[in-house]
């Protein structure tokens, strides 16, 4: 049994998330645990919601709430948004936890007794008419880099080069919106891990492994132009962990917090930390987990995340937990996956634009949509939600394949032998040669799933539905039945316990219609298919067993054009 710690990127807390925050991290982690622990191995599965920064401050403005009570409330939308898509996170926590503030803090002081951070006086913008320093998405102008007019003070999300506030043109305060600005003196704590180029760089190099996608990323910020540049670690903010020495004040850097993106990824850890001690678990419980000296050497470690987020962790946290010069875990694997664009254009929370999490719960349940997702995830390249491709992949794929096997098989053995499984006949040439495609294709499935390839992994189980139908097709047990009721009882004992292996198979992917599938057939054995004889005859002769309701229900030509209308937004 492997041991497995899984984290994905954790969202922001400023709002509701869409589609492409869901497929483009949590999804696909939900889906790597899922698998892990049918296969039989320990898994810890965490995320959190990242609740500091100027994302949770704005947000909370505009809500008029206090920022402390506006987050704790969308902790709880965020928390119950990801149980209806049946996310299996081990702890959903916080990042203004009491856990993460101390351990924040902690790693800050071993920094700063390695050297590693520097206080710098720079220039920040400060606005006359709201009367404070204006940092990152306090401020909003066009991008140096591409031109984009909506630029924030800390990256541009068009073309997602990281930003100061001071490169923007023609700034301006996104709390008043005013351009009267100046710039002025403060100081703040920098990140030397310029210093650590060289180690992160052998680090990189060792991951031969890793996506394509993650490496050209990292390699970009190592290499490109200047290279590797220290980072700021601290913002002029009234809301974060404060900036401390571990238990220690910091002289000179009284009323600041540490940066967001500093204090966020260390989240993962303290989320372990916030696990143990909401399960009345000791520090070595979440420890094992997280310190090579407390028994993680033997963890394999992989993130989940979206193309953005990659610099952070494949520079700075890792400069982070190296600096410390404590034996943290480090990331093994990062799957990283780039954008999901919406119906031609992208999603846009500010403009509504495309499908958010909880309306893609009120009109459909979560296995239409994690399929979906799943299937066409933007591994290789950018993918785009269409409700034509929607309504296509739901209705051909869960409907016309999987859901019509399960429906025919267990209608003509109720209609012909009762509810239970037939007894009598023998296998035959047929059967044998379905098993070996099974066999075949399990494994292959097995691979990809191992590796992580989530559009290859739906397209294999996609394949075994496929088998099954056509299997079912060719032996035709209502012919068969008219002239061997042996034969077809065969036929349909085979093709029963094939609904039961389907549902194994496709629980990571569709947990619901894999639970409500193994309760109509009366049985929990969800033992992995090792032997795929054995698993095709696991419900015995005289099992009894029930007909399900409709697993999917198909989406009509009216339901699209609706939902398209419905979230179309306000095009730009």
């Amino acid at each position: 049994m492997a041991r497995i710690l899984i984290t994905s990127a954790i969202p922001y807390i400023n709002g509701i998330k869409h589609l492409g925050n869901l497929v483009g991290s949590q999804l696909p982690a939900d889906l790597y645990a899922r698998y892990m622990r049918d296969r039989g191995n320990e898994v810890m599965f965490i995320c959190a919601t990242d609740e500091h920064g100027t994302p949770a401050e704005l947000a909370a403005a505009k809500a008029d709430k206090p920022v402390e009570e506006f987050c704790a409330e969308m902790h709880q939308t965020q928390a119950r948004i990801a149980e209806g898509f049946r996310l299996s996170f081990d702890h959903f926590g916080r990042s203004s936890s009491p856990q993460n503030h101390a351990l924040t803090q902690h790693l800050a002081g071993k920094l700063a007794e390695a050297g590693l951070i520097e206080e710098v006086s720079e220039r920040q913008v400060y606005s006359h008419a709201d009367g404070r320093f204006l940092p990152d998405r306090y401020i909003e102008g066009t991008c140096p880099n591409c031109g984009y007019d909506k630029a924030r003070g800390d990256q541009c999300e068009n073309c997602t080069k990281q930003l100061d506030p001071t490169d923007l043109i023609e700034p301006r305060s996104a709390i008043s919106g005013s351009t009267d600005l100046e710039v002025r003196e403060t100081k703040h704590l920098y990140l030397r891990q310029s210093t650590m180029k060289d180690q992160l760089d052998s680090w990189i190099n060792s991951k031969t492994d890793w996506p394509v996608l993650t490496t050209s990323i990292a390699k970009k910020w190592l290499h490109d132009g200047d290279g590797l540049q220290d980072r700021g670690i601290t913002r002029d903010l009234n809301w974060g962990v404060p900036v401390k020495k571990g238990n220690e004040d910091w002289p000179g850097m009284e009323g600041k917090v540490f940066y967001v993106w500093f204090d966020a990824p260390i989240e993962y850890i303290a989320a372990t930390h916030e696990w143990a001690d909401a399960h009345n678990k000791d520090d070595a419980d979440w420890l094992r987990w997280w310190r090579t000296d407390k028994g993680a050497d033997d963890v394999r470690y992989v993130q989940f995340m979206g193309k953005d987020n990659v610099p952070f962790h494949t520079l700075s946290f890792p400069a982070t937990i190296m600096g410390s010069g404590e034996p943290w875990k480090l990331v093994d694997y990062i799957k990283s996956f780039n954008y999901l664009n919406y119906d031609g254009g992208q999603f846009s929370t500010s403009q509504g634009r495309g499908v958010f999490q909880d309306q893609a719960l009120e009109i459909l349940p979560a296995d239409y949509w994690r399929w979906w997702l799943l299937s066409h995830a933007p591994e290789s390249s950018d993918s785009e939600f269409t409700w034509e491709n929607f309504q296509a992949g739901v209705n051909k794929d869960l409907a016309d394949v999987l859901g019509n096997f399960v429906s025919r098989v267990t209608k003509f053995c109720r209609s012909k032998f009762g509810e239970e499984v037939p007894e009598g006949g023998t296998l035959g040439d047929t059967e044998q040669t379905l098993i070996s495609e099974l066999t075949k294709r399990i494994r292959a499935y097995e691979d990809h799933m191992d590796a992580m390839e989530v559009r290859k992994s739906a397209a294999e189980l996609r394949a075994i539905w496929v088998a099954g139908n056509e299997y079912l097709q060719s032996a035709a047990p209502w012919s068969v039945f008219k002239t061997d009721p042996e034969t077809a009882a065969a036929q349909i004992r085979l093709s029963l316990n094939l609904i039961r292996l389907y549902a194994v198979l496709s629980e990571p992917f569709i947990p619901d219609a894999s639970a409500r599938i193994l309760e109509a057939l009366q049985t929990e054995d969800d033992s992995w298919p090792d032997d795929i004889v054995t698993a095709l005859s696991v419900l015995p002769a005289g099992h009894a067993f029930t007909v399900p309701d409709v697993l999917f229900s198909k989406i009509t030509d009216e339901q699209r054009e609706g939902w398209a209308e419905q979230f179309s937004g306000t095009r730009e």
